[in-house]
């Protein structure tokens, strides 16, 4: 699966593991990507992760994307916001 800017991803490795964040960039080329969760890890220093150590879950937050594709700035509550109804989303 692709990892994409506004995905909703979970962490399936280090102290982070199972929690939810959004991505908000990728480098492929070196297989890293950055992720927000608004609270511990916010939209000022987001955490560099290997992408290995992440599990895809196929939910993109159109709004977010949209947001990071304009190079507009993300706001913690709306990434906090945004990850809670994304999950509800998942549980369907």
């Amino acid at each position: 699966m692709d990892a994409n800017p506004g995905q909703l991803v979970l962490s399936k490795a280090g102290r982070d593991k199972g929690k939810k964040f959004i991505l908000t960039a990728v480098d492929k080329e070196s297989g890293y990507a950055y992720i927000v969760d608004g609270k511990l890890r916010r939209v000022e220093n987001p955490k560099k992760k290997k992408l290995k150590h992440l599990e895809m879950t196929g939910i993109v937050s159109s709004k977010l994307a949209g947001k990071l594709k304009e190079g507009k700035l993300l706001q913690n509550p709306e990434v906090i916001k945004e990850i809670k109804v994304l999950d509800a989303e998942e549980i369907k």
